[in-house]
């Protein structure tokens, strides 16, 4: 079983890709980060989120994380993973017409 303190725990302070999922194992939300560790902690640790991000915390069952070598390579893979997923909370870069930034 998915342990979400001890995974918090052990995430690096390295740039890369996180992948949220929800009980089916569907990805709902593709992001990318300098610093996984503080990015993906900050989910879990405010309250003070949008009612968007509170509803797709809600729905978090586990996190996968990619470590890459640099913020670029993070923006190049999050928004490939994007396109190809289509997570439900990603509300831009799905489709052509946007393009990625950091």
């Amino acid at each position: 079983m998915f342990n979400t303190q001890e995974e918090l725990k052990n995430l690096p302070d390295s740039p890369g890709v996180y992948q949220m999922k929800n009980a089916f194992g569907e990805i709902i939300y593709v992001g990318k980060a300098k610093n996984l560790k503080k990015r993906v902690r900050q989910y879990f640790q405010s309250k003070a989120h949008i009612p968007k991000i509170q509803a797709m915390i809600k729905n978090i069952y586990e996190f996968e994380y990619i470590i890459t070598d640099n913020e670029v390579e993070a923006l190049i893979l999050e928004a490939n993973y994007i396109k190809k997923y289509r997570p439900k909370y990603n509300t831009l870069l799905r489709d052509d017409k946007q393009y990625p930034y950091i």
